[in-house]
């Protein structure tokens, strides 16, 4: 099984339930492939760099998953055959992706967390 990242935009003119009903419905095609689902990020309604369909934002989601090649064959075909699908990209993670991931997900690259507190001096009241 090889290690696969979808990143998908939906048309903003759904509302969030629906949003996120599309893309659990995507999930579950990848699990009936029997696909390993890793993460699910929803990344919200974010502005497009280039208008598409005439549609100036749109539905971030991305989902990271374990599969045989014939599941990315499959989830794309339902990509194409959903209207509310605007763009999708499918990649296949190397093992550095895979680990690089892994370690976002845990927060290691986490903004806030690089932020550290002066260093206090020793002999200086607090």
């Amino acid at each position: 099984m090889k290690n696969y990242e979808t990143v998908f935009i939906l048309n903003p003119v759904l509302s969030e339930d629906q949003a996120k009903d599309t893309v659990e419905k995507f999930a579950k095609v990848l699990t009936n492939t029997k696909a390993n689902i890793v993460n699910v990020e929803k990344w919200g309604l974010k502005k497009l760099a280039y208008p598409i369909q005439h549609k100036s934002t749109g539905f971030y989601n991305m989902i990271e998953f374990e599969a045989e090649n014939n599941a990315v064959a499959v989830l794309e075909t339902e990509f194409r055959r959903d209207e509310s699908v605007m763009r999708f990209l499918t990649t296949a993670l190397d093992k550095f992706a895979v680990e690089y991931n892994s370690r976002r997900r845990k927060g290691d690259f986490n903004k806030n967390k690089d932020k550290k507190q002066p260093a206090k001096r020793e002999g200086q009241a607090v």
